[in-house]
């Protein structure tokens, strides 16, 4: 990397300067090391290395990692060049504008749906040489926002065509009534694009733990007609953006709290959620539904959807989203009896219709969701397998399941494994997993012959976080272990000990449990 920063002493501007050092820091963006974060490991280790280096292309470097790194890089970079400048040590002309920027706009390109962002903050450099062509050298940034996936940032790139792209924009929103274009203010477009982009980091950090720890499970416990979720890749630019529009955003005015979609709606409560069903069966759009109690069930999971997985929004509807909700998002999270499977598609249609309605939705967007709901219909089968058919019997699912969340399945099974039959005169079926008293109870079962209670309460602390999911790391890790061929019980104690050994600190529980391989001989 420092070879390769020799050739910042051979660019021009600034902003060729800024881009080159954040394709360098893209290199280990969303990548994890052993031995520490990576950017502590490698961003850090980089601003150290190249401090001892002492030449005029590690200065340079430094000068673009005190703007572009994190803070603590940015720290340490600008105290290592503000020692080799002292020292003599010669850097560019354009050195001193790295990162001195006024924004000049901000703006959006919005789809009728809602269901992307294309945000577009414009800045020019604070002072140096203007011309006709290159004014200040403006430049625009550029970030797409997936609204479908958290609000994620799934693109970004850089144009020095300032002009010609909102030219762009601004003509294409005029020939199409499904696009908007309109200028925003600063503080709007920093609160959007930040929280944005750090749903992408989440979004990322989920997508390498779930490749890392789980796929042989997954593979497992999949029918295996059924395809496996996994999570949106960011655009291949995205990583070398990455440290150039989180740089750029902090030039942005702050101020604005709110940093959802542009046009968010207030929290849902559950009154105004269950009257908003109420006014969805009683409408025109649901006059056809046949099955009144079923439609009631799934209108409530379309709305908490709407609420829980899209910013307060269920009344927006698109291709996009609706195939998202009966094909991704129901088969993972929701378990529906064998009427809402047979209504659900029905109902979304139906509720398609009421939406767009409310919306003033353009007739040509209604037509293109209603075909991607019944496309997606032609897949829901499949899609989603009742859980019942993995030979649960429907009371021991309830008693599992209380809260519905088919996701959690998996990981509660594993943490009772025993919640039938009898045992002595007690009759597990009518033992309540979630419930304390009983949970205790069914953990004793688990042991054979007498059981320390101190160690009985670890195990308890153990399936009480196994339950709840919390943190996600505990069940990854014991799908690892599990995928190695290790022992349930030994699974749990290790667990067990790490939980012990670190406390109550979420982080370091969290961190502990991400850096497990494999079981200890001493355990």
């Amino acid at each position: 990397m420092l070879q390769a920063a020799r050739e910042l002493l051979a660019v021009r501007t600034p902003l060729d300067a800024e881009l080159m050092v954040s394709d360098m820091i893209g290199a280990w963006w969303g990548k994890r090391v052993k031995g520490g974060d990576v950017e502590q490991v490698l961003g850090e280790g980089l601003v150290d290395y190249a401090a001892k280096a002492g030449t005029p292309a590690s200065l340079t470097l430094l000068i673009c990692l005190a703007y572009l790194g994190t803070a603590r890089q940015g720290a340490k970079a600008e105290g290592a060049a503000l020692a080799m400048m002292e020292g003599g040590v010669a850097r560019p002309g354009w050195a001193d504008r790295v990162g001195a920027v006024k924004p000049t706009g901000c703006y959006v390109s919005r789809d009728a749906y809602g269901d992307q962002d294309t945000v577009i903050c414009t800045f020019a450099y604070r002072w140096g040489e203007a011309t006709a062509d290159r004014p200040q050298d403006r430049h625009a940034l550029v970030l797409v926002v997936d609204h479908n996936m958290n609000g994620m940032a799934r693109d970004a790139w850089v144009s020095s065509h300032v002009e010609k792209l909102l030219d762009q924009a601004r003509t294409e929103a005029e020939a199409d009534p499904m696009l908007l274009f309109e200028e925003i203010e600063p503080q709007q477009a920093r609160a959007l694009l930040e929280s944005a982009m750090k749903a992408t980091i989440g979004a990322q950090e989920l997508d390498g733990r779930e490749r890392g720890t789980s796929q042989r499970a997954a593979k497992r416990a999949r029918p295996s007609n059924t395809v496996p979720k996994t999570p949106p890749p960011v655009s291949d630019s995205y990583s070398a953006y990455h440290a150039f529009a989180r740089s750029r955003l902090k030039a942005l005015p702050p101020g604005r709290k709110r940093p959802a979609p542009l046009h968010i709606e207030a929290p849902y409560s559950r009154e105004r959620r269950a009257m908003l069903a109420a006014e969805f069966l009683s409408s025109d759009a649901a006059e056809h539904l046949s099955d009144p109690s079923a439609a009631s069930r799934c209108a409530d999971h379309i709305i908490d959807y709407g609420c829980e997985q899209d910013f307060n929004r269920p009344m927006r509807v698109s291709p996009v989203k609706c195939e998202t909700f009966l094909l991704d998002w129901l088969p993972r999270k929701v378990m529906l009896s064998r009427a809402e499977q047979e209504a659900m598609p029905h109902v979304l249609s139906a509720w398609v219709r009421f939406a767009a309605g409310r919306t003033g939705l353009p007739e040509r967007g209604l037509r293109a969701t209603q075909d991607a709901v019944w496309e997606a219909t032609a897949k829901f089968p499949e899609a989603y397998r009742d859980p019942t058919s993995f030979g649960l019997d429907l009371p021991l699912l309830e008693r599992l399941l209380p809260d519905g969340d088919l996701s959690a399945l998996a990981r509660r099974v594993f943490a009772f494994p025993f919640l039938q039959g009898m045992h002595g005169d007690i009759d597990l079926d009518k033992l309540d997993p979630a419930d304390q008293a009983d949970r205790r109870t069914l953990l004793r079962f688990d042991h054979v012959g007498d059981i320390d209670e101190e160690h009985l309460a670890w195990h308890e602390e153990i399936a009480t976080r196994l339950w709840d999911g919390d943190p996600p790391q505990l069940w990854e890790a014991a799908q690892r272990l599990l995928d190695l061929g290790h022992d349930r019980h030994d699974v749990l104690h290790v667990l067990i000990e790490i939980a012990e050994r670190i406390g109550g600190d979420p982080e370091e529980l969290a961190a502990a449990l991400d850096d497990i391989a494999d079981i200890p001989d001493e355990i």
